[in-house]
């Protein structure tokens, strides 16, 4: 059986980690806090931009034509024939079903691009957790980009999205899609999988 000092240094410990605990949960909270202050400004201009990008893709014409309004090719299905696909997860894990829930939705669409006639998916991921998933499905890599940290600079994303970009503009990929994961809450986050391409 244990003595009382044994007992009181387990109690000290006990106590120490308790306050450890709290401070760390203090500062999570307040990077969380931040986050969202910083998604919250940023979304009407994201939503700004894709109704300006809809705009200009039906205002399409003879006199204006940009590649990126353009389809490039279609199956006997009616689908893209090649497709391009931007994965954007996390690092690290610990996010609950963050990333199993983007990537599930991602390999969902791949599945069923397949079936309807697509022959070269092409992935480029932003995150290591998608890019160790996709290694494993045996997908076809052409970039990646890792490490971003909490505050991701725009230069590093650059030469990954650029790859689908230039694919796109080549005719080497008829579609350019991203799977994220949308913030509505705390408590809930929902896949995406969108067309960035034509617009």
């Amino acid at each position: 059986m244990a003595g009382g000092k044994e007992i009181r240094t387990k109690i000290k410990s006990v106590q120490n980690t308790k306050k450890i605990t709290k401070a760390m949960e203090m500062v999570a909270a307040s990077k969380m806090r931040k986050a969202q202050e910083r998604m919250r400004a940023a979304r009407p201009y994201s939503e700004k931009i894709r109704r300006l990008a809809a705009n200009l893709a039906a205002a399409n014409s003879t006199e204006f034509h940009h590649p990126f309004l353009a389809k490039n090719g279609t199956s006997a299905a009616g689908g893209q024939k090649r497709i391009g696909l931007i994965v954007v997860t996390t690092d690290k894990g610990l996010c609950g079903g963050l990333n199993t829930n983007v990537l599930r939705q991602a390999m969902n669409n791949m599945r069923q691009w397949e079936k309807d006639g697509a022959g070269d998916v092409r992935v480029t991921c932003i995150g290591n957790k998608g890019l160790g998933f996709m290694q494993r499905l045996g997908a076809k890599v052409v970039s990646h980009v890792g490490h971003l940290g909490d505050t991701p600079h725009l230069e590093k994303l650059i030469g990954p999205i650029k790859v689908m970009i230039d694919a796109f503009e080549k005719g080497e990929i008829d579609a350019v899609y991203l799977a994220y994961t949308r913030f509505i809450n705390t408590m809930k986050q929902e896949p995406q999988v969108e067309q960035l391409l034509p617009l």
